[in-house]
Formats: structure tokens, sequence, C-alpha cells
């Protein structure tokens, strides 16, 4: 099988040697060096070429080497031609372990203390057990329901919200437009999971914060596009919102003086929350691979209606 990665040169290097020493059947090339063209089934990217299937005109099918998607402009891709999204054990990890530290940040007060810190103040303020603490999560794919599962654990009153009904284990599940408000009623600690569809741009702005409880934070790990960020700020300002854990923005990296940057209710990271972890990453994509030559369905098979 003759396929094309163009992403990250380095971790394609390392795909290119561990697939030449699993899977010798396979033929990875790194692009710009995609051999024959004629030949290429599977292109494996973040960003394909323009005129991708004048580039490849026998492509059967197109891999992202994230968990997302959503920076594939479909519009401009055949409408029969397979997409499919990275699903593998690091990425879910990652996440994991980001929203973990951010709930839990949040849950101990840290952006206060931290301020506290600057000024020199010594003050203590009261401790809510984690069962007093309501942690609501949008977006309950593979990374919602991990996150989740160890929140859960760790005692947190948690619930979830998605589009379509879902049913997970000690956490309440709330779905659809109509039940958005009672979810967020119940959602001290706000985490966004969300993938970016035309439905989840500019959510996160004054009308929902409106119906989060007061006092209340939010933990970004979505997609930049999703928060409104004058909303936010305003948000911070007024009492609404305590503090904010932002790893997602839009642009990527934010110019100089944005004020995310100095702002004392702000914790922002460089989009780290979660990563592609080489070799388990091209293990799930041999796997892939592998369901693509039996003429199975691909893990992360997107629906092109909904976009993830």
């Amino acid at each position: 099988m003759h396929i094309v990665y163009k992403s990250e040169a380095t971790r394609g290097a390392h795909w290119q040697r561990w697939l030449a020493q699993h899977a010798p059947d396979i033929q990875l090339h790194i692009w710009p060096d995609i051999g024959d063209a004629q030949q290429v089934e599977l292109l494996v990217a973040w960003q394909p070429p323009e005129n991708l299937m004048r580039t490849f005109p026998n492509l059967k099918a197109l891999l992202s080497v994230g968990a997302g998607a959503d920076q594939f402009d479909l519009s401009q891709l055949p409408p029969d031609l397979p997409v499919v999204r990275m699903i593998e054990p690091g990425l879910t990890q990652g996440m994991v372990e980001y929203v973990t530290f951010a709930v839990l940040g949040l849950h101990r007060d840290m952006p206060r203390y931290f301020q506290q810190q600057r000024a020199e103040q010594w003050q203590t303020h009261p401790i809510r057990t984690a069962s007093q603490r309501r942690v609501g999560v949008m977006g309950l794919g593979e990374l919602g329901q991990a996150a989740l599962k160890q929140l859960v654990a760790l005692g947190f009153d948690c619930a979830g919200w998605s589009r379509t009904p879902r049913e997970i284990a000690g956490v309440r599940c709330w779905h659809g437009s109509e039940q958005l408000g009672d979810f967020l009623a119940h959602s001290d600690i706000l985490v966004c999971l969300l993938p970016l569809t035309d439905s989840t741009r500019d959510l996160l702005n004054t009308q929902l914060f409106a119906q989060l409880p007061d006092g209340a934070a939010l933990v970004q790990v979505g997609r930049g596009p999703q928060l409104n960020e004058d909303d936010l700020l305003a948000a911070l300002a007024s009492g609404k919102l305590s503090a904010a854990v932002i790893d997602v923005t839009d642009p990527e990296p934010l110019p100089a003086g944005h004020p995310f940057w100095q702002h004392p209710a702000i914790w922002l990271t460089p989009h780290i929350a979660s990563q592609t972890q080489t070799d388990s990453a091209v293990a799930a994509l041999l796997d892939n691979l592998r369901r693509y030559q039996r003429g199975e369905p691909m893990v992360g098979l997107i629906d092109r209606q909904r976009g993830y």
C-alpha cells in the first residue's frame, strides 16, 4: 500500500521507520516526496495540499494526524471521500491529564492564590469538597467521556452535555439545545470539549455565561473560534466568571499585547492540552490501515453532515 504523510517532518520520519519494521508492505512517503502519485491511496495530514484530487487522483481516504478534522475545509473535498480523525491512547491520556489539572486548580482556587502571592497577601479561603463542586463537560465523545471518568473517580458532582443523548456511569447527562440551560445551571466549572462546527462557533458567549452559576469558571480545550474573547473578558470583569483556563485561541498564537497574556484570572497555555504521541499514534494508524485493507470501517471516520 502506498500512502503519503504531510505534517511535522520529525514525527513522519519516525513513523516511516516504525512502519518499515512492523509493516514492510506499507510504503510511507513524506511530503513533498510522494513517489508515484497515481498509486497513492491514503493521505495522512494536518493540512492537505491544494487541488487534492488533482495531486492524488486515486486517493481513497484523508486521515488527520490529530484528534480533530475541523482544520479540513470539507466543502473543498469530494463528498464521497472518507475523512478520518486520529483516535489514539496518547491523545486521550493527555487530555485527561490537562482537564484534571485545570479542574483541580480551579476547584482549589489556585488562580486567586496565585494573585495573592504576587500581591504578597497571605489569606485563606473556605475549602469545598469535590462532591460539593459541580463540573459540567460539553462534548461527550472519546475525550469527554475519558475526562469525566477521571473526574467522577475524584469525587466531583459531574454532568455532561452533548448534541445527542448519552449515558455515562456516574454522570448526569443532558442533550440538545432545549436542555442546555439546565446543564449550564449545574456547572460550577464548565469544560468545553466540543468539536468546531457552525453551531459551536462563538458558542461561549455572554448569553451562555449568563446561564452559569455566579462565580463559575471555564476550561476551554475545544477550538479557538468557539470562544467570544470580549464576552469572556466582560464576564470576568463583572464577576459572573471567576477564572478561566484557556488552551485554544483564535488566532494561534495570540498577538503581543492581547489581554489574555497578563489577565490575573486567566491561565493561558499554547494548545498543549493533548498532543499526538509518536509511538501510540503510529500503532493506531497501522490498525486503521489494516482495517482499510480488510474493507472494514476505519476508527475515527467522521460524519460529513455533523463535521465530526
